[in-house]
């Protein structure tokens, strides 16, 4: 198979999320993933497919987490594991796809950032006056190629929607790959488990993505529509500030942005994106 040059290698041969399984389609469907014109959608026997419209060159798929994935290089590794989605007693929840004018980048980092809880989210996942972010744990895991914070603890007043009240929820950020990250936070009907919030960001261009934010979650009862709201409310009050930002592309320069304690996890995320050679969607 003859390869493509692509802009950014560093990123090129990582499996990316480009549509909801839900939403796939007999009939070709048109998207974008790093400046490249893509359609999805189901061939004549069914199997799900992509292609380099520009290029005429079928993508390797994979259908994997509620969502298919492709991957514009060679593939060099899997996607990413999340243990969590094959126990049988978690509802998967696609809550649909954002498309938001910003870098790929940005939506991670702001995924990340505990601080802005009780500014942004007020009264759902933070509230004033708790708003100090305690200090938590950085690690990089499975030899540097993902990037965890630990021991993360957040004053609540509505961290899920099967939550009764307000709880200090404790946190853990899993950066699996440049724009997959996920959340592991209290299970408020099940303290000792652990609620699972998944955001697959598609690049579309360097300052456009799309965000497939996935969950999979202890709760029995909750419909599925209530569940997806819950959680886009709180997404659509993330894109407001997203869009608003500048400039739109993450600078992994040290000194652009002035960082606080509480930016400690996005410091690390610009600096593992630097040590990975990443320039697509980022200012040096």
């Amino acid at each position: 198979m003859t390869q493509i040059p692509h802009p950014d290698a560093a990123v090129a041969d990582e499996w990316h999320v480009i549509t909801p399984l839900s939403q796939l389609r007999s009939m070709p469907t048109d998207t974008m993933l790093f400046d490249r014109h893509l359609t999805f959608g189901h061939d004549a026997q069914g199997r799900p497919f992509a292609c380099d419209v520009e290029h005429r060159r079928l993508l390797p798929v994979r259908a994997r987490h509620g969502c298919l994935w492709t991957c514009p290089g060679t593939p060099k590794g899997d996607i990413p594991v999340i243990t969590e989605a094959l126990e049988p007693d978690r509802r998967l929840v696609d809550c649909g796809v954002f498309t938001i004018h910003t870098s790929a980048p940005r939506i991670v980092e702001n995924f990340l950032d505990m601080a802005h809880f009780p500014f942004v989210h007020t009264n759902i996942l933070g509230a004033e006056p708790d708003t100090e972010v305690a200090r938590y744990t950085l690690e990089l895991r499975d030899d540097g190629r993902e990037l965890w914070a630990t021991d993360c603890h957040f004053y609540q007043p509505k961290a899920a929607l099967s939550a009764t009240g307000g709880i200090d929820t404790a946190y853990s950020y899993r950066v699996a790959g440049p724009f997959v990250t996920l959340l592991y936070k209290t299970c408020p009907t099940q303290p000792d488990r652990s609620d699972v919030i998944a955001l697959f960001v598609q690049p579309m261009t360097q300052e456009c993505a799309r965000a497939h934010p996935v969950m999979f979650l202890l709760d029995e009862t909750a419909p599925q529509t209530d569940l997806v709201e819950f959680q886009q409310t709180i997404f659509l009050q993330d894109r407001i500030i997203l869009e608003n930002q500048r400039p739109r592309r993450l600078p992994l320069a040290a000194g652009v942005e002035i960082p606080t304690m509480a930016d400690r996890m996005s410091v690390a995320y610009r600096r593992w994106l630097r040590d990975r050679g990443m320039t697509y969607g980022t200012t040096t």
